[in-house]
């Protein structure tokens, strides 16, 4: 019996994305994106990735919300292109005219023109009408053209505002002879606080925004670039030039002002003579004068400062005006405390008061308070116990908390080890990597604390002999100061002992800031409380640059790679890295050398410790087999 194909009907051709023109405009944005750099141009991607996978037409940009990765930005850019779409080409019905279910705005070309022509053809009496409102929206679309043709307003910030005083501060330091080309935030905040009317550090009532909040706006509108950690603030090419505008501004402001007063005293018959005993009856006559028009003495007094800084900045040329600015300039970077101004105060890492044994880290704060011992309690990034000196504050009318006073760290650090943790951090390698970060936090008198355990010695997973050992090397080869206890009322009374040493040495002092990465060591401590003047850091600075999982370079990579050789000290890899700062400058070394045996003995003559012994041979060995020797070692 012949079998008849069944045809059930012609099958019309199933484009690839139901909504052609969406995926085509979302094309074009991702495109625009991508050719500027933009990061929505990942976006976009997942927009049109998740178009793709929708089998249905959607009939505006409103519809599209209910895809993934669609928000109201998207769809409102849709809505208006589409919009748009049908103000150029007729909004016409809502399913094409072959028949098909998709929208009018997604059908091709083609279809739309054969639409146009037979709804002419079907509607002559609308012709008329049509034109005119076709003219209509085309000089709606030349206003629109013209409206977005305007040139986007050059962002400038508020006078006396964060970013105001951020950006003429950086400036200037930029214009200062052999200028690093960057400041930190401390020093940053410093020297712009004179320049803002906010603080940078602490809040107005009733808001958690600072002035420094103004900040990222400047990164964001790409004035001001922040690198390095601790990071560095420097001005890009855009910001300098805004930045130039706004200091030009403020001198041709001072030099009018300065004209201004200098007329005045032209202007005058004689100087002004301040009688600054006037009679009682005479006193209200001058504040009813003073209602009406201040006074030359007090216009003086006020516009003192301000006249001799824009002097400074207007001439230029003057060689005695500019270095006094310079010096300025230099002073105002490097705050100080006076003496009398501050406090010392312990710093007690929190992991010293809780976890592990709690009641026995309980009972060394119960010490402290039966000592009086000021302290504090706050994540340190190194260390357990250190020192700083906390400016005293008054608080403030209206405010719930006094302002954050500024602190700097003292010289001395303490780590605190028990027997037991001792051991633990011999056998997992912490205890080398502790004294390695203690020697490069930059503070000049590290000090390790060791708790006796007394018979439980005994039961640990090292011999008593090992550990001992441990503690003399930390001594005498590593440089430590070992300060011997027997249970933690000994700790907490040999920290309040050193905490009213501590209040007594630097009692008459004036401790100046300084910065660890350019300043280096701040000179000999005994020579500066002998001046009556110590350089110390910052403490945010000092606990920010010791984290212990924050960025590295190449050097601190290959530094870390090296002490994990045995027999490798801090010692070691520091003379190591003198001769090669990365493993790129060993490996071209040792392509250097001519023979095997040389390239053994290549790092064997190097110096280090304060005795400057040699490296040795078997140790140049271990590290040339480790890093050019192919496959696994033997």
């Amino acid at each position: 019996m012949p079998t008849d194909q069944v045809c059930l009907g012609r099958k019309r051709p199933v484009p690839s994305c139901p909504n052609p023109l969406f995926l085509q405009w979302l094309t074009e944005l991702r495109d625009s994106a991508k050719e500027k750099g933009l990061k929505t141009q990942y976006v976009y991607q997942k927009a049109i990735n998740s178009l793709k996978k929708y089998p249905l037409p959607l009939k505006n940009g409103k519809e599209a919300k209910i895809l993934q990765n669609f928000g109201d930005g998207i769809c409102k850019i849709l809505e208006e292109r589409l919009q748009k779409h049908y103000r150029e080409n007729g909004e016409g019905p809502q399913f094409s005219a072959d028949g098909s279910d998709a929208p009018i705005h997604l059908a091709t070309s083609c279809h739309r023109s054969n639409m146009a022509s037979s709804k002419q053809m079907e509607e002559p009496q609308k012709e008329p009408w049509g034109n005119l409102s076709e003219h209509m929206k085309q000089t709606q679309k030349e206003v629109r053209k013209e409206k977005g043709s305007k040139k986007k307003r050059e962002y400038v910030p508020q006078k006396r505002s964060g970013g105001y005083a951020v950006l003429l501060t950086l400036y200037r330091h930029t214009q200062m002879p052999g200028s690093k080309g960057f400041m930190f935030r401390n020093e940053l905040q410093t020297e712009a606080q004179p320049l803002c009317e906010k603080s940078f550090t602490v809040p107005d009532l009733g808001s958690k925004y600072t002035a420094w909040s103004s900040v990222s706006t400047l990164i964001q509108k790409d004035l001001l670039v922040k690198t390095h950690n601790p990071a560095r603030y420097s001005l890009t090419d855009q910001g300098l030039a805004l930045a130039e505008k706004l200091d030009s501004e403020e001198s041709g402001m001072a030099k009018e002002h300065v004209e201004q007063m200098s007329e005045e005293e032209d202007s005058q018959d004689g100087p002004d003579v301040v009688d600054l005993t006037l009679e009682e009856e005479d006193e209200e006559e001058q504040e009813d004068k003073e209602s009406c028009r201040p006074s030359k003495s007090s216009e003086r007094l006020a516009t003192a400062l301000s006249v001799n800084q824009a002097r400074a900045h207007i001439s230029e040329s003057d060689a005695t005006g500019k270095s006094q600015t310079l010096e300025s300039g230099r002073t105002a970077m490097s705050w100080h405390l006076p003496p009398g101004s501050y406090d010392i105060v312990l710093c007690v890492d929190v992991i010293e008061t809780t976890g592990g044994s709690s009641g026995r880290k309980q009972e060394l704060v119960k010490e402290l308070q039966r000592n009086c011992v000021t302290f504090d309690i706050r994540k340190l990034n190194v260390g357990d116990f250190l020192w700083v000196a906390r400016e005293k504050v008054t608080p403030v009318p209206g405010q719930l908390r006094p302002p954050v006073g500024k602190e700097l760290v003292l010289d001395y650090i303490i780590e605190r080890k028990r027997m037991d943790d001792l051991c633990g951090s011999i056998i997992d390698g912490r205890f080398r990597e502790q004294k390695f970060r203690l020697k490069r936090c930059g503070l000049h008198k590290p000090i390790y604390l060791v708790e006796e355990c007394g018979s439980a010695a005994a039961h640990l997973s090292l011999p008593e002999s090992t550990l001992q050992q441990a503690i003399v090397n930390t001594q005498v080869v590593d440089g430590f100061f070992v300060k011997r206890v027997q249970d933690v009322k000994e700790s907490a009374a040999y920290l309040t002992i050193m905490t009213r040493y501590l209040q007594k040495l630097y009692h008459n002092c004036t401790l100046f800031c300084r910065s660890r990465e350019l300043e280096g060591d701040g000179g000999d401590e005994s020579e500066q409380t002998a001046n009556l003047s110590c350089s110390l850091m910052a403490f945010t600075e000092f606990n920010y640059g010791a984290i212990k999982n924050k960025c590295q370079t190449v050097r601190e990579v290959f530094a870390r790679q090296l002490m994990q050789i045995s027999g490798v000290s801090g010692d070691k890899a520091a003379a190591v890295l003198e001769h090669y700062s990365t493993v790129s400058s060993l490996l071209q070394a040792y392509d250097q050398c001519s023979s095997e045996s040389e390239k053994e003995k290549l790092l064997s003559s190097i110096k280090y410790g304060k005795l400057k012994r040699n490296l040795g041979p078997a140790l140049s060995r271990t590290i040339y087999q480790l890093y050019c020797t192919c496959g696994p070692l033997s």
